[in-house]
């Protein structure tokens, strides 16, 4: 089955129409909102094939039903039975996931589908889809739910090929489906006058900032123009060019963020540091802090964002319109920004969040003996590791030290260099490599897990995570200068689709437990290793205890070593709550 609407928003979106197909090559289209031409009312057709969806012993299959659902939603349908999803099976199998692509590629079929461009056209003369007459509209959307059905018959063979793959996608990515649409139908508050506020004094912020820069450039300029910053830096200021690339179109030496931050320490009069700053601010104001409250639902009065379950190739959600995943949490305004989400009266939040997943993962994945003890221990890595590669003890390590110990690990998983590590760490290359060296020293199951996966990978093409989610590397079987960065993704493929594995894990059985003791705390927001709940004031102790055990358990990194006795790596999991995103204890 399929929807069709008038836009891409679900909660701002009225039905169009309800197409389905019954069997390859038969299918229907149901028009119920368009602005012209013989259709039946919304209410009747609603009325007519509610049962059919809210049956659950009816199989339902769609091409990202989270859309189609929540349209359903909208007019009172909850649609139960959902047996396929060809948008999801698509992308755990490797293959390009638009549905034209895929019925051109796996059924041949190029003609078949119209594209939608041709019936709403482009930019300003677009036109909402039930403006669109419905002699038009109805070979389009009846293609749509025909194409999915002939899909479903087309990749479920190439899932059940592969047993893993088809269990990832049973019992974890169709069941998040569901997940997803509750935590998208129930939205975040926002503070809009807290923002408003904020907004003010971010610009006033960025003004200053703006006349710090012309002050040390001598006089005013555009500083959101390339070429000009290029003359002031490079002319005026007398910042050195070494390394700095050009543009293709004007030759103007590129001032990106990684060009700032090298030219940064060469740079005594400190315009570089405050570019970075106006940059930083200005892109926070822009994108959040005014972009925010005109996207607050009129009718819900919270900002909605969409979950995208197969944006990363590492499985990893991603989220958009707006990307609440990317307001950074360690800088001050971040933070200030995350302030002005908030509960709804006589509600508190309540952030779970997994302490250092991926290594953890990694942990299990290699069961190196000193990264397992310490983790069972309940030591601080990067302190303990700190402490043996600068050779002083525990309660000695500095806070720099531990950052260029917690610097090295991650960038290990992250194929760093030492060229790399020594940029982000301010070492000497020696020193940086002396680091390497030590944590593969400290924990040589790394390198046995780097060198082992990059076999693997080279003799597949691929790398899995723990539940066989597969990452196609085709790189990695090449000889050329996309073969480093190739092995950089195979390396932390699995460790970081692993981790979010885990994460959908728990997202899924947390809102099944708060459904089974029928408590009214809702799942809002999965920011990469954080859940956000949104709980009643009277049940905050109890789901505070209860995503805590529920997280840590989502999944037992268990084995029996060659001993025979049985090891385990722990989930951690720090619990906070509190009036806002930004206000947690």
């Amino acid at each position: 089955f399929d929807t069709e609407s008038t836009g891409l928003r679900p909660f701002e979106s009225q039905l169009c129409g309800i197409s389905i197909a019954t069997s390859p090559g038969s299918a229907v289209y149901v028009p119920c909102g368009h602005a012209e031409g013989p259709q039946l009312p919304a209410a009747q057709v609603v009325a007519a094939l509610r049962p059919f969806f809210e049956d659950a012993a009816k199989a339902k299959y769609a091409h990202n039903a989270k859309f189609d659902i929540e349209m359903l939603l909208g007019v009172g349908v909850s649609v139960r039975g959902l047996a396929f999803d060809t948008m999801i099976a698509a992308a755990l199998l490797g293959k390009r996931a638009g549905l034209k692509d895929l019925a051109f590629y796996e059924l041949g079929l190029p003609d078949t589908m119209t594209p939608i461009q041709d019936l709403i056209g482009r930019g300003k003369k677009e036109i909402p889809f039930d403006q669109v007459p419905i002699s038009l509209a109805t070979p389009y959307a009846a293609a749509d739910a025909d194409m999915t059905l002939r899909l479903v018959y087309a990749l479920e063979p190439q899932l059940a090929a592969n047993e893993r793959i088809a269990n990832l996608f049973r019992s974890l990515e169709l069941p998040l489906v569901d997940v997803l649409v509750q935590m998208e139908r129930a939205g975040i508050g926002l503070d809009k006058p807290y923002m408003q506020e904020l907004g003010q004094r971010l610009g006033a912020r960025i003004g200053e900032v703006e006349q710090e820069i012309h002050q040390i450039a001598g006089g005013p300029f555009n500083i959101n123009s390339s070429d000009q910053l290029s003359d002031i830096l490079f002319g005026k200021i007398g910042l050195p060019t070494e390394g700095v690339e050009r543009t293709a179109k004007t030759k103007k030496y590129s001032i990106t963020a990684d060009t700032l931050e090298k030219l940064r320490a060469k740079d005594t009069s400190g315009v570089c540091e405050r570019i970075l700053e106006y940059r930083q601010l200005s892109k926070l104001k822009s994108t959040y802090v005014d972009a925010l409250p005109g996207l607050v639902n009129p009718q819900t009065g919270r900002v909605h964002t969409s979950y995208n379950q197969v944006g990363a190739a590492t499985g990893r959600l991603s989220s958009l319109d707006p990307n609440l995943q990317n307001i950074p949490v360690r800088t001050q305004e971040g933070r200030e920004i995350r302030r002005g989400f908030v509960a709804a009266p006589g509600h508190t939040f309540i952030a779970a969040d997994y302490s250092q997943i991926e290594l953890r993962v990694l942990a299990y994945i290699t069961k190196d003996v000193s990264l397992v003890r310490a983790f069972q221990e309940g030591q601080d890595i990067h302190a303990a590791t700190a402490a043996q590669l600068f050779g002083v003890p525990i309660e000695q390590v500095d806070k720099n030290q531990r950052r260029i110990a917690k610097t090295t690990i991650f960038g290990i998983i992250y194929g760093i260099s030492a060229f790399g590590l020594a940029q982000r760490t301010e070492l000497s290359r020696t020193d940086a490599q002396a680091m390497i060296d030590g944590i593969f020293a400290r924990f040589p199951g790394i390198r046995a897990y780097i060198s082992e996966t990059l076999e693997l990978g080279q003799a597949s093409g691929y790398v899995s995570t723990l539940f066989g989610r597969r990452r196609n590397i085709p790189d990695l079987q090449t000889k050329g200068p996309r073969r480093a960065a190739a092995e950089r993704e195979a390396v932390n493929a699995p460790i970081q689709g692993s981790a979010a594995d885990i994460m959908k894990i728990a997202m899924i059985h947390m809102a099944r437990a708060l459904a089974e003791r029928g408590l009214r705390t809702r799942l809002l927001l999965q920011v990469h290793d954080e859940l956000i709940l949104e709980a009643p004031d009277e049940e905050v102790a109890t789901v505070t205890q209860l995503v805590r055990e529920v997280m840590e358990h989502a999944y037992e990194l268990t084995w029996v070593d060659q001993e025979g006795h049985t090891q385990q790596v722990p989930l951690g999991v720090d619990v906070e709550s509190g009036p806002n995103w930004e206000e947690m204890a």
